[in-house]
């Protein structure tokens, strides 16, 4: 019988007598498959939106414990060029203590992330990816993942005054552990784009406090069963920082008043175990987990498509004259205002325990192909099938050399050891006071079954009474003035439209159908289902 031991953060497994135990530990993989884009003469004016379609695939064929791997993704950073010395990070916040970030920490002021991936965050893993919307309004003190919590550190809701999504669908639930798939996608593709769009009036600074924007980041998808808007970040979650930390440089320098900058993505490999062990020689080696790409005949595997920034022509300015009373915008991106981006890209490095890892790029690369998608193409005569990362690593004086399966001795037992999986987490929680409370819900709670083998519960909110608003002591007209502007998107803008340009190529990627929710009677426009809580259904 096999049985393990947790010491010293790695798990030792117990072995055939006169053997050494193999032992499970972490830092296994680490490193950044990437792209590059080109850049508009006037990056600036083409800062109002940034998206692209990114293949979706099951990277792991099972749900593992202490696993992080983002699939291909991108962030988006407030436009700071002007500023060339002075500090974006308060003292006091997280940010501020990476030195290596100054002098301007304009790198890790404000973000917006998220995407498609694994996180070791996750409480419900099932097998494929799931897609998350994140930001960090606060120099990462705290991440926004969905509308009530931050992106997994927590099972808690966010405290009230750093709820910062808006849920804007009134179709598709947004669950803390994120969008799961139906099945097993392949390699089917899901979009994506943030747009910067006008919800309500900037407001202008009143005796020192923080002005704020006009600029709310909505989160637009483009999948096989639906497409458009799910949420927004309130412009206030990003000018707040300012008022926090008494700190007025930072007035008018947030995401909710500047455009966006994006320059690049990339897959980021971050938490990956490994299982060590020896030879009957002393020599060590290493194994991470197979990691499976969705590759062609001729082993190409195309992971992102059609990365394009957009101006205010694209939507913004449709959709500010349509909420002061011109006609209504359709919500499809105007393609005069877009600027599809050149690929670019280079070989990859990557490391194990901090070592530098040697192999892996004779058996794939990256690639840019003629159609201007990017991904990775694998060689013959690699350390790995093809369509996988190199899985068996010879740990050799300050390196670590990837080795074929064939080349991994067999008294190391490597071969046949497994990882540990993942098994369902704590629920996500929301307290029953305080913004989810006060003015609470119109009708609820209702509960789903997701592909996960989540339980998700939900209640129906009249818009503006949603617990992210609460915070803010807006007028009456104001609330008013965005709910009936909110009503009149969910008569106008269906689920079944392409407001993102198609893919150029390949099929688009199917949400888990169980998160779709149909509004009750009476309920039709004007009010969205926020989740309360997800816990686990039961096995899967």
């Amino acid at each position: 019988m096999i049985t393990s031991a947790l010491i010293l953060g790695a798990t030792v497994f117990a072995q055939e007598p006169g053997r050494v135990p193999l032992q499970q530990k972490s830092r296994g993989l680490h490193g950044y498959i990437g792209f590059s884009s080109s850049q508009p003469k006037d990056r600036a004016m083409y800062g109002m939106g940034m998206g692209f379609y990114s293949a979706a695939w099951s990277l792991i064929d099972q749900p593992l414990k202490h696993f992080q791997i983002g699939l291909a993704s991108g962030w988006i950073l407030p436009d700071n060029r002007d500023n060339k010395d002075k500090p974006l990070a308060p003292e006091g916040t997280l940010a501020r203590t990476w030195a290596e970030r100054g002098p301007t920490w304009g790198s890790v002021f404000q973000t917006v992330e998220g995407g498609l991936g694994y996180w070791r965050g996750n409480r419900f893993r099932y097998g494929p990816p799931k897609f998350s919307m994140n930001a960090t309004p606060q120099c990462y003190d705290y991440e926004v993942g969905s509308p009530g919590w931050s992106f997994f550190y927590d099972t808690e809701a966010l405290p009230d005054d750093r709820l910062g999504i808006a849920q804007l669908s009134n179709r598709l639930l947004i669950p803390p552990d994120a969008l799961p798939f139906e099945g097993k996608p392949r390699g089917k593709f899901f979009g994506y784009t943030y747009m910067a769009l006008p919800f309500t009036d900037a407001i202008e600074s009143k005796e020192g406090t923080a002005p704020v924007g006009d600029q709310a980041w909505t989160c637009f998808l483009s999948t096989a069963n639906f497409k458009g808007p799910i949420a927004y970040y309130i412009p206030e979650t990003w000018s707040k920082i300012a008022d926090v930390f008494d700190y007025p440089f930072l007035h008018g320098r947030g995401l909710d008043s500047r455009p966006g900058l994006m320059g690049g993505g990339a897959m980021e490999i971050n938490t990956v175990p490994q299982i060590v062990a020896r030879d009957a020689r002393g020599g060590i080696y290493s194994k991470i987990p197979k990691l499976s790409f969705p590759v062609d005949d001729n082993g190409q595997a195309v992971l992102v498509q059609d990365v394009i920034s957009y101006s205010k022509e694209a939507l913004y300015n449709d959709f500010l004259a349509w909420r002061k009373g011109g006609p209504a915008a359709s919500g499809r991106f105007n393609m005069d205002g877009a600027f599809v981006a050149e690929l670019s890209t280079r070989t990859p490095g990557f490391d194990q325990d901090g070592e530098p890892i040697e192999g892996v790029a004779s058996t794939f690369d990256t690639h840019v192909f003629p159609d201007n998608t990017w991904g990775l193409v694998w060689k013959g005569g690699g350390h790995a099938p093809h369509g996988e990362f190199p899985q068996y690593y010879k740990h050799l004086e300050g390196k670590r050399v990837a080795i074929s399966p064939d080349d991994v001795p067999k008294e190391t037992g490597l071969l046949s050891a497994k990882f540990l999986l993942a098994e369902p987490g704590e629920p996500f929680t929301s307290p029953p006071t305080g913004s989810w409370k006060e003015p609470g819900a119109a009708a609820g709670p209702y509960s789903v079954t997701l592909g996960d083998s989540s339980k998700v519960t939900y209640s129906w909110y009249r818009f503006v009474d949603q617990p992210s608003f609460q915070q803010y002591d807006w007028n009456q007209e104001k609330r008013e003035e965005l709910q009936s502007f909110v009503e009149k998107i969910h008569r106008s803008w269906p689920i079944d439209r392409n407001y993102m340009p198609p893919p150029t190529t390949g099929e688009l990627v199917t949400l888990d159908p169980a998160l779709f929710v149909t509004p009750p009677e009476g309920l039709e426009v004007g009010y969205v289902p926020i989740v309360t809580l997800q816990e686990s259904a039961g096995p899967l």
